[in-house]
């Protein structure tokens, strides 16, 4: 099963979800990407991975461009800006799908407030990311 996690930056949805994802199981072949990739992994995106024990801190943003001659089961895009651009993802794709979430990175206020928005979302794509793949992937696998 390959999937292809796409959001904008690459830097914390997809990031993240790639995370989650190899987590639930070591034989998925997941990869993330961006459709205008960041310079690095968000800082606060590592640390709330960190403290549940996914380590994402030597991930870094890739070009979906890096994938276009690639076959994908699934496309699962995270923010709506990568959604209205997957149609620019040429690659082979059996399905593809959205699963939409606030971007952490927008955040304001204090430092704990931007924390615990960032801890929100990272419980959201797992809670997400989890009925996927027990209602998508492992009765296939």
């Amino acid at each position: 099963m390959k999937i292809l996690v796409l959001c904008t930056g690459n830097s914390c949805r997809s990031q993240m979800a790639e995370g989650f994802l190899k987590s639930f199981d070591k034989k998925l072949h997941v990869v993330s990407a961006g459709t205008e990739p960041g310079k690095e992994v968000h800082p606060k995106a590592i640390r709330v991975m960190d403290d549940i024990n996914i380590d994402l801190s030597n991930n870094y943003p890739k070009s979906v461009n890096e994938f276009i001659s690639d076959t994908f089961d699934y496309v699962i895009t995270v923010c709506g800006g990568a959604n209205d651009n997957c149609p620019v993802f040429t690659g082979s794709v059996k399905n593809r799908i959205h699963i939409g979430f606030d971007d952490p990175a927008e955040a304001s206020g204090t430092e704990e407030q931007i924390l615990s928005e960032f801890i929100r979302i990272r419980d959201e794509i797992k809670r997400d990311f989890h009925n996927f793949y027990i209602e998508k992937l492992k009765p296939s696998l």
